[in-house]
Formats: C-alpha cells, structure tokens, sequence
C-alpha cells in the first residue's frame, strides 16, 4: 500500500498505479456504464474538456450516448445483477430528463 501512496501522482489522468506500473482501471460493467455517463454530460456540455478546460455542448452525440446505454439495458435484460440494473436504470433516467431539459 505504501508503493501506491508513493507512485499514485505519477500516473495520467484516469490510470491507476497497480504493480509497480501505470495502468487504466479493470474494465467492469459499472465502469464501462460510467464511462458512457461521464462522456454524454460532456457532451450536455456539463464537464470541461480535461485540456482546454472549456465546455461545449453537442446534443446530438448526447443522444448517441443515451442510445447506446438504453441499446445495453436493452440487450442485457435478464442478465444483470440488481446493482447494475439499478445502476444502469438510474444513469439512463437521469441522462434522459437532462437531455430533455436540455434541448426543450
């Protein structure tokens, strides 16, 4: 633990020390579902562009976002565990009612 501590502010952005290297996290379905959630609020325009510290907003790759979460809720019925249907169910309805407040 005291390796991470020590090696933890030398990875970029989004990896993780693990092992004596930088890696990016364990892709799990939880993160892959945040992942999608992170990219469609930057495209609501609601997170800055990590770079160029600015915002923008572009509805159209939102909905793109949206679709493809409701395309995996979609397709994985009946197979997800209770946590990550709720997870899922949760993210979607909130990305649903921002897009909509969004572009009325």
């Amino acid at each position: 633990m005291v390796e991470n501590d020590k090696k933890c502010g030398q990875c970029p952005d989004g990896q993780i020390w693990k092992d004596g290297r930088c890696l990016m996290p364990e892709v799990t379905f939880t993160t892959f579902i945040m992942s999608l959630n992170t990219s469609a609020l930057f495209h609501l325009g609601e997170l800055e562009d990590p770079v160029t510290k600015q915002k923008a907003k572009d509805v159209v790759l939102c909905k793109h976002t949206i679709d493809t979460l409701q395309l995996l809720k979609d397709k994985t019925r009946g197979n997800l565990t209770e946590k990550e249907k709720a997870l899922l169910d949760n993210v979607l309805t909130d990305l649903k009612f921002r897009y909509v407040k969004e572009t009325r």
